[in-house]
């Protein structure tokens, strides 16, 4: 091992450890659907970033999260 070698990043993931479907299906605290949290695992971080920066916003309920 490299004593350079850089961390890797933290994967992206807009959950914030409030894990608990809505009425709607969707879950409280990051608002994606049972299916996509399921999914997300296997999706790349192109997609992810996408699903946070495009779809998620335009969900019902939807507030930005700060780190």
């Amino acid at each position: 091992m490299n004593a350079f070698a850089q961390p890797s990043p933290p994967p992206l993931t807009p959950c914030i450890g409030v894990c608990k479907l809505d009425t709607q299906g969707y879950c409280v605290g990051c608002r994606r659907t049972m299916d996509e949290i399921a999914r997300w695992g296997t999706l790349s971080d192109a997609e992810r970033l996408r699903c946070m920066l495009e779809v998620l916003p335009k969900r019902p309920g939807y507030l930005p999260h700060r780190p």
